[in-house]
């Protein structure tokens, strides 16, 4: 719905009527391109790993089910605390998107763990696997019709605002707590996820089946969202300090993960001379070789 601009002097009124989003100058507007430009990087990283999983095949020995779940959980999470500590627009609307795409990842390495043959998971990825999957859909169902605003009142970012008090830190509140709380955790499944796969990349000596391009547009993502944060002016009686500080959370989710991805991106490097041969690949020619 459209904003009210009487809230918002000198705003932009394309961007309150898009975004609902208070933009008064150069850098609020920068940080909504620079979103925008992180969530088409997001949109665009599962697809090179869709394709790289159908070529390869073996997608469930190439990716660890553990980088999966707890990608799943982070983006969960900071799905439902980015919506409780009232975050930029543009963060929720990522957020959801994120979850979705991990679920058809995990939905992927799933069909292919079954046509590989493999072993059923242990009991302990299963029911993480369904507790996951059902708070997902239980989450977005939830949010898609929480919304209790008046549609004609411009509100932004309310718990960052505190109108008519001096520049300074403002007492979070109790819904605030929670959902920082709950973003906090989401960022450390974030960057415990990254630590499984990069173990499996070591163990294996290859990153065949894996694609690199999903790791490169996410850490171009990471950037994006990251400085689109950064450069959005606090709001009216709030520090730049205590803006940060309700947004720490997602920052450290995001720059955090993107210092890990760039240890997997070293791994491309050093074992790119082993891409044309994979393991398993070496493994089936030794194989027939011991047939003939």
């Amino acid at each position: 719905p459209s904003g009210n601009l009487s809230d918002c002097p000198n705003g932009s009124r394309w961007i309150m009527d898009v975004f609902n989003e208070c933009a008064q100058d150069g850098w609020d507007v920068a940080s909504i391109v620079l979103g925008l430009g992180s969530i088409g990087c997001f949109i665009a990283a599962a697809f090179p790993q869709f394709y790289q999983a159908c070529r390869t095949g073996i997608m469930d020995q190439a990716l660890s089910i553990y980088f999966l779940l707890g990608w799943l959980g982070g983006d969960l999470l900071n799905l439902i605390g980015s919506f409780l500590a009232d975050q930029l627009p543009l963060q929720v609307y990522t957020a959801i998107y994120y979850v979705l795409a991990d679920l058809g990842m995990l939905s992927l390495y799933c069909y292919y763990r079954v046509k590989n043959g493999a072993r059923a998971f242990p009991a302990p990825i299963n029911a993480a696997f369904v507790f996951l999957s059902v708070g997902s859909l239980s989450s977005l169902s939830l949010l898609g019709s929480a919304s209790t605003e008046d549609p004609g009142t411009f509100k932004g970012r309310s718990l960052l605002s505190a109108p008519g008090d001096e520049p300074g830190s403002k007492p979070f509140s109790r819904t605030e707590i929670v959902g920082f709380t709950i973003g906090s955790i989401s960022s450390v499944l974030y960057l415990c996820s990254r630590v499984p796969q990069i173990c499996i990349n070591y163990k294996r000596k290859s990153t065949s089946g894996v694609s690199y391009f999903l790791f490169a547009l996410v850490m171009l993502g990471n950037s994006l969202y990251g400085l689109s944060v950064l450069l959005k002016n606090p709001e009216p009686g709030q520090g730049q300090g205590d803006y940060i500080l309700h947004h720490l959370p997602w920052l450290v989710g995001s720059l955090g993960v993107l210092a890990l991805d760039v240890v997997i991106s070293f791994q491309f490097l050093a074992y790119r001379k082993g891409r044309p041969g994979s393991l398993e690949e070496r493994d089936a020619l030794l194989g027939e070789q011991d047939e003939s």
